[in-house]
């Protein structure tokens, strides 16, 4: 049974997702799971739970703690384990948006050949107009506020869309999720 204070807490908290680049892949900026969700306890969260090895983070934390969460995980990350990762965060809210408004779900394209790049600061018209259409065929991109929706119908691997080019074009750090792991974290948040 809860204390009216756990109910207070409950009530003034939201559902949020971290979404952290870079870690456990190909070997490089090991950082287990658990490490992580202990982490994010440390700084206030509540109801922390991980999905798969790649730094997908789901939580409950109040609108102020969540404000400097970012910057606060990436210093406790490089303090324990060497290394600093960009961390990137959508609420609840945000996510139901971005399940929502894929366009190639609209067009029917293959939910297999989806992503999305989550952008930690959405970009200005100017940098988006530099990005290059036709960098890598057959892939397209909608960039739609801080989301660039993704569509690699020949499969992601020889695509020259990735972080680099859009954290370099658009002036802002990226990361990138498949439309699976997409799909797992909006059930997460909606406590599926």
């Amino acid at each position: 049974m809860q204390t009216r204070d756990q109910e207070s807490n409950a009530a003034a908290s939201h559902r949020y997702v971290a979404l952290l680049r870079g870690i456990n892949v190909g070997g490089h900026h090991r950082l287990p799971m658990r490490d992580l969700a202990t982490m994010f306890e440390a700084a206030g969260c509540e109801d922390v739970r991980t999905y798969i090895q790649s730094g997908n983070v789901v939580f409950r934390a109040s609108q102020e703690l969540a404000d400097g969460l970012p910057a606060r995980i990436a210093e406790a990350i490089e303090a324990n384990h060497g290394f600093r990762i960009p961390v990137v965060m959508r609420t609840a809210a945000e996510f139901d948006r971005i399940v929502r408004d894929n366009p190639f779900i609209a067009s029917g394209a293959d939910r297999a050949t989806l992503h999305v790049g989550f952008l930690a600061a959405a970009p200005d018209p100017g940098q988006i107009a530099k990005l290059d259409p036709d960098r890598s065929p057959p892939d397209v991109f909608d960039v739609r506020g801080g989301e660039i929706y993704l569509h690699f119908p020949a499969g992601v691997a020889r695509s020259k869309l990735d972080n680099a080019y859009f954290d370099r074009t658009l002036n802002t750090v990226c990361t990138i999720r498949n439309w699976r792991t997409v799909g797992k974290l909006h059930e997460m948040l909606r406590g599926v």
